[in-house]
């Protein structure tokens, strides 16, 4: 069974990481929820413990098990880290090596592989600073799914949608079935 930490971020895209969560988890996946402080705000750490049927890791100190820190037993156990939605916020932190929250201390401790799914504003994903993260990252072998173009919720049409939620589940599974045992 492959163990998926999904970090899901403050986006309004958020509320489909939960149809996410429950893709994966029907698929066999162990699925580790990691939510930012921001993404709590849209949806509640219990609908993703309710779908994955582990427990929410919502805070860097949150400890479930034992005295082995949580977030590194959960960055040693990823067979693959998935963020989705990805904000310009966390893909910014990723690309610099910020690791201020459970999320993305996770992730610069875990050498499983990367996929992101961005989800902003269509003039957030064009700035040149998150062109040059997104690049950055990229070249340490993380993958992008996304984004897709249509109506924002922001109202505006563009570039920024989060991928369709089937695309993202089928790429997860295709990248944690190469390195699940």
């Amino acid at each position: 069974m492959s163990a998926i930490v999904l970090g899901v971020t403050g986006s309004i895209a958020a509320y489909k990481a939960a149809d996410l969560t429950s893709r994966l988890a029907q698929a066999g996946c162990d699925v580790f929820v990691v939510m930012t402080a921001h993404a709590a705000e849209f949806v509640t750490p219990l609908t993703f413990q309710t779908l994955s049927r582990n427990p929410v890791t919502t805070g860097i100190f949150d400890e479930k098990e034992s005295w082995h820190p949580g977030h590194i037993a959960l960055a040693d156990r990823a067979d693959l880290v998935l963020v989705a939605p990805a904000t310009a916020n966390i893909i910014a932190k990723l690309a610099h090596g910020i690791a201020d929250d459970a999320l993305t201390s996770i992730a610069l401790a875990s050498r499983a592989p990367l996929l992101i799914a961005p989800a902003m504003n269509g003039k957030m994903w064009e700035h040149p600073a998150t062109r040059e993260n997104v690049a950055t990252l990229k070249s340490r072998g993380a993958e992008f799914i996304g984004p897709e173009e249509g109506v924002l919720a922001c109202g505006y049409n563009g570039s920024g949608r989060l991928a369709d939620v089937s695309d993202i589940a089928a790429r997860a599974l295709a990248v944690a079935k190469k390195i699940a045992p």
